[in-house]
């Protein structure tokens, strides 16, 4: 068990700080008011998330430990579905409508697309 948390561990530190470093898109990058950094961090990481799931089911390539590594502490470090509530809040309360539908709308379709494009992708190798 102890050994599962340290993989979970490290594996959400690197993850969270590749979503830190991804996140400061947030602060260059100006789309309708739309938090780009964040929208790219959960796009990514539900294709990843995909790609593993995808792996973990066909191949043996990933134990349970590989699995505690990458998709419960990298995967689960990187997302930022908890940052996407926080910012939906802010637009919600600066009466930011559109972008808020805009931006929960994207994070919803393009996070499944790429969940199932990832998974998908996996049937063809």
């Amino acid at each position: 068990m102890f050994k599962n948390i340290l993989l979970i561990g490290a594996g959400g530190f690197i993850g969270s700080v590749a979503r830190f470093f991804l996140s400061k898109l947030n602060l260059t990058v100006e789309l309708f008011s739309i938090p780009v950094g964040t929208l790219l961090v959960n796009v990514t990481g539900c294709l990843v998330i995909g790609l593993l799931t995808g792996v973990a089911d066909k191949t043996a390539l990933l134990n349970s430990e590989w699995r505690m590594f990458l998709m419960v502490g990298l995967c689960g470090g990187f997302t930022t579905f908890s940052t996407f509530a926080g910012e939906n809040l802010m637009l919600l309360h600066n009466g930011q409508f559109g972008p808020l539908l805009v931006y929960t709308a994207l994070s919803v379709i393009l996070g499944f697309a790429a969940v199932f494009f990832g998974y998908a992708i996996t049937n063809i190798l």
